[in-house]
C-alpha cells in the first residue's frame, strides 16, 4: 500500500480570541488511537492575558510550558489550599493537576506563552466546571 494511502490528515480546529488560541492536537477520536489515550492540545496566552479558570470533577491533566513564561496558579477546590509555579521552557517541567483542583494559566512575560497539555479523558462539558480565582 503506497505511503500516502497509510497516512491521515485531520484537518483541526483553531479557535482564537483576544486572549490568545487553543488547539486540540489529539482528541483520542482518531482512528488507530488505543481506548486508553485522552487529549494532547496546545494553547497559546498573551502578555498579560490568563487563560483556564476552570476544574474537573473527573479528568486529570499534565501542563507544560513550551514557549514564555507563565505561572500557573491552582487551588484545591475544597481546602482552598493555593500554590503558583512558575512556568517556563527554559526551567522545563511537567505539572501533574488531579482532578478538582482549579486551574489557570497567567502569561508573566512580554511575549506569548504556549502550553503543551495532556489530559487522560476526552472533552466533556459537564467535566469542565469554571473557577473564580482570588
Amino acid at each position: 500500500m503506497a505511503l500516502k494511502d497509510r497516512i491521515k490528515i485531520i484537518p483541526r480546529h483553531l479557535i482564537k480570541d483576544n486572549r490568545g488560541w487553543f488547539l486540540k492536537v489529539i482528541t483520542g477520536t482518531e482512528d488507530n488511537i488505543p481506548n486508553q489515550t485522552g487529549e494532547v492540545y496546545l494553547t497559546m496566552g498573551k502578555p498579560g492575558q490568563i487563560k483556564g479558570g476552570h476544574y474537573h470533577p473527573k479528568a486529570v491533566e499534565w501542563f507544560t510550558v513550551i514557549e514564555g513564561n507563565a505561572v500557573l496558579r491552582l487551588e484545591d477546590i475544597n481546602s482552598k489550599e493555593r500554590i503558583e509555579i512558575a512556568m517556563s521552557l527554559e526551567d522545563a517541567k511537567s505539572v501533574y493537576v488531579p482532578n478538582n483542583v482549579a486551574h489557570d494559566f497567567k502569561n508573566v512575560g512580554n511575549t506569548d506563552f504556549i502550553v503543551l497539555a495532556y489530559t487522560d479523558k476526552l472533552y466533556d462539558p459537564e467535566d469542565t466546571i469554571t473557577y473564580k480565582f482570588y
